[in-house]
C-alpha cells in the first residue's frame, strides 16, 4: 500500500513540474498567464495528450493572447500531427487549398515527432501569430492570424470535433 502512495505522489510531482513549465512558457507571451482549464484527449483505447489552456488572469478571450499546451502521452510522428491538424482545419470550414498547402508546409517544418516526454505549447501572441515551443524551447512561428484562428479552433472553436475537451479547457463543465 505504501508503495502505491509513494508512486502516486511521485507522479503528482511530475505532473506539477510539467504544469509549472507550461505556465512559465505561456507567460513569455501571455502576461499574468494562469490556468483556465485542462482535459485529456482520448481516442478509442488510447490516451493521446493532456491539454492545458492558459490566459491572463485565467480568463480566456479569443481576442487576447493565450497558450495551449499539449503534453503527449504516446508516440506520434510530426507528419501525423500535421495531417490531423490539416484535416481538423478543413472540418472547421477552411477550403482554400493554396493556403492549406502553405500552412501544411509551415507546420511540417515546425512540428516534431513526439513521445510521452514531449509538451508542445502553442501561443497566440498580441499580433495573433502562432508561436510554438517544445518542452519550453522555441521551435517556430507562423505569422498568419487566419492560421492562428483555424489552428486553435481545432480545440477551442464551437465546431471542434472534441466538444467535451473544449468544455474542460474553457472550464465550462459545471
Amino acid at each position: 500500500m505504501r508503495y502505491w502512495i509513494v508512486i502516486s505522489l511521485m507522479l503528482s510531482a511530475i505532473g506539477m513540474k510539467s504544469a509549472m513549465a507550461d505556465v512559465q512558457t505561456a507567460r513569455i507571451h501571455v502576461p499574468g498567464a494562469e490556468l483556465v482549464g485542462q482535459g485529456r484527449l482520448k481516442y478509442l483505447f488510447w490516451n493521446v495528450f493532456d491539454a492545458s489552456l492558459y490566459a491572463s488572469g485565467g480568463s480566456w478571450s479569443r481576442d487576447k493572447p493565450f497558450a495551449l499546451s499539449l503534453s503527449y502521452l504516446r508516440d506520434l510522428s510530426g507528419e501525423s500531427i500535421v495531417g490531423s491538424s490539416v484535416s481538423e482545419i478543413r472540418d472547421q470550414g477552411m477550403d482554400d487549398e493554396a493556403k492549406l498547402a502553405r500552412w501544411t508546409q509551415a507546420m511540417a517544418a515546425i512540428f516534431p515527432d513526439v513521445d510521452d516526454k514531449t509538451t508542445i505549447t502553442g501561443i497566440v501572441n498580441e499580433e495573433r501569430h502562432a508561436v510554438f515551443y517544445r518542452n519550453g524551447e522555441p521551435i517556430g512561428t507562423i505569422r498568419d492570424p487566419e492560421f492562428s484562428k483555424y489552428f486553435f479552433d481545432i480545440w477551442l472553436g464551437e465546431e471542434t470535433s472534441q466538444p467535451e475537451l473544449r468544455a474542460q479547457l474553457l472550464d465550462e463543465t459545471s
